[in-house]
C-alpha cells in the first residue's frame, strides 16, 4: 500500500538503520533509495537492508534525486523520507496514518525541539512567510522533508523543484490544488547542521533555493 522514496548522499552510517525501520513499518511495500552520487558505501548498506536502489553517477541534489525515483513508486500511497532518520524512521506509520484513514491527502512531520539546535531561524521564517502568502495555511515545519501523500498529489507536483526549495515548492503546489495538508507530531530525529563555517554555507544557499522557489511560485500565480 505504501511505497517509500529515500533521497540519500553520502549517508553509509544511518541508511540500513533507516530502510530497516521502514520496512518493519505495517503496510510498507516497496522502499527505493536513490543515491544521489554518493562517495561512500550508501548504495551497499541501502541493498544489504532490503531496499530497491537507484545509482546516480553525479550529485545531482535532492529535487533530481527524487525525479528519478518518483517513476519507480508502484503503491497508490507515496512516502518521502529523508535518509538520515535511522531507526527514527519508524514513526513513519504515525506520519501515514492520517492520509490511510482518508483524513488527510499530504502529511507533513513536525519533529518534537531540538536544544541547542544549529540553525537561526531565517531560513524557516523565510519558508513560513512565504508559505502562509502563496498557500494560504501557517505551518510550523515548512521545510520537512518527512511526507506521505496520495499517488494523486505526487502526480500534481510533479516534477519536483531543485535544490532546497523542492518541499516548499511541493506545498505551494499541492495546496493551490486544493489537497488536504496536515502537519503531523512526530518523535522523528535527525542530523542537525552546526554553526560552523560549512554549517553557514548550507543555510546560505538552502535560503537561497527556498527564495529562489517561493518567486517561481509568486510568478506562476501571477501569470
Amino acid at each position: 500500500m505504501i511505497s517509500v522514496l529515500i533521497p540519500a548522499y553520502n549517508e553509509g552510517d544511518r541508511i540500513f538503520d533507516t530502510v530497516k525501520a521502514v520496512l518493519h513499518v505495517e503496510g510498507v511495500e516497496q522502499v527505493v533509495v536513490v543515491d544521489d552520487g554518493s562517495q561512500d558505501n550508501t548504495a551497499k548498506k541501502a541493498r544489504l537492508a532490503g531496499a530497491e536502489v537507484i545509482s546516480l553517477t553525479e550529485n545531482g541534489g535532492k529535487g533530481k534525486a527524487l525525479n528519478a525515483g518518483a517513476a519507480h513508486l508502484i503503491q497508490p500511497v507515496i512516502a518521502i523520507l529523508d535518509g538520515d532518520l535511522g531507526l527514527s524512521a519508524g514513526q513513519l506509520s504515525v506520519l501515514a496514518e492520517p492520509v490511510l484513514k482518508g483524513e488527510a491527502d499530504l502529511t507533513i512531520a513536525a519533529f518534537p525541539p531540538v536544544k541547542n539546535a544549529g540553525g537561526f531561524g531565517f531560513v524557516k521564517g523565510l519558508a513560513r512567510f512565504g508559505l502562509r502568502l502563496l498557500a494560504g495555511q501557517q505551518f510550523d515545519a515548512p521545510l520537512s522533508g518527512q511526507r506521505v501523500m496520495r499517488r494523486q498529489v505526487l502526480d500534481a507536483v510533479l516534477p519536483f523543484a531543485s535544490g532546497y526549495g523542492v518541499e516548499v515548492a511541493m506545498t505551494i503546489a499541492a495546496a493551490r490544488r486544493g489537497f488536504r495538508i496536515r502537519e503531523v507530531p512526530t518523535m522523528m530525529s535527525h542530523r542537525v547542521t552546526g554553526r560552523d563555517w560549512s554549517g553557514i554555507r548550507h543555510r546560505a544557499k538552502q535560503f537561497w533555493h527556498v527564495l529562489l522557489a517561493l518567486l517561481s511560485a509568486g510568478l506562476k500565480r501571477v501569470v
